[in-house]
């Protein structure tokens, strides 16, 4: 019985080898980027990208990518806005956002499941090509003259607050003073996620993950 045994082992184990490693299965995920846009829907299969936008499809092999991009873009109506931009020769840019249009009026944010769904793209383009650096952020030719501009009228706005005070209009000091407020934190948060930079493809930044 233990030759037996033994033999039914070697069995499973030489189907095993057959058949080959189990593909992970497929995850999906789908947004809609405006109003009266057509829906996106990706989908991540074994050895690539599948996408589709009305008439529109293709399918991106994960070794193809050659460029890939992570940030922090609120919205007026969606603060909490994050994408990932995806690049591969011969193939159009894709975008994948984690918030979707629902109305006019009414954007619903989509956290965890782009959270699931971006970790995993990072992870199965890693198994295909683990020494692609990917990008964080802004561009510096843009983040920086952001970052110059933003401190200026901050510090016009704490000046303006200031002479308000001494003028005592403490009720437009105050609604200046709040404002102020409500900018620089809005600002710290934009400036402080969307710092230009690379990564490796396999450590997705956390602070350009919802959460």
């Amino acid at each position: 019985m233990v030759n037996g045994a033994r033999m039914a082992e070697q069995t499973i184990e030489d189907d095993a080898m057959i058949s080959g490693p189990i593909a992970a299965p497929a995850l999906s995920y789908s947004y809609r980027p405006s109003l009266l846009g057509a829906e996106w829907n990706l989908t991540l299969e074994p050895d690539g990208l599948a996408w589709s936008a009305g008439p529109r499809a293709g399918f991106t092999r994960y070794a193809a990518i050659s460029r890939l991009r992570m940030a922090y873009r609120p919205m007026s109506m969606q603060m909490t806005r994050f994408m990932t931009e995806i690049w591969a020769p011969g193939d159009p840019p894709l975008r994948i956002v984690s918030s979707t249009w629902k109305s006019m009026v009414e954007q619903q944010r989509l956290d965890e499941a782009y959270t699931r769904f971006v970790t995993e793209l990072h992870a199965r383009i890693a198994a295909a090509n683990s020494a692609l650096i990917c990008e964080r952020g802004r561009p510096a030719l843009i983040y920086w003259p952001g970052v110059l501009v933003f401190v200026g009228v901050s510090l016009a706005l704490a000046l303006l607050m200031l002479r308000t005070l001494q003028a005592h209009a403490v009720l437009p000091a105050v609604l200046v003073g709040v404002f102020l407020a409500m900018f620089v934190w809005q600002g710290v948060a934009f400036f402080g996620r969307n710092r230009p930079g690379g990564y490796k493809v396999a450590e997705p930044p956390r602070d350009l993950l919802p959460g």
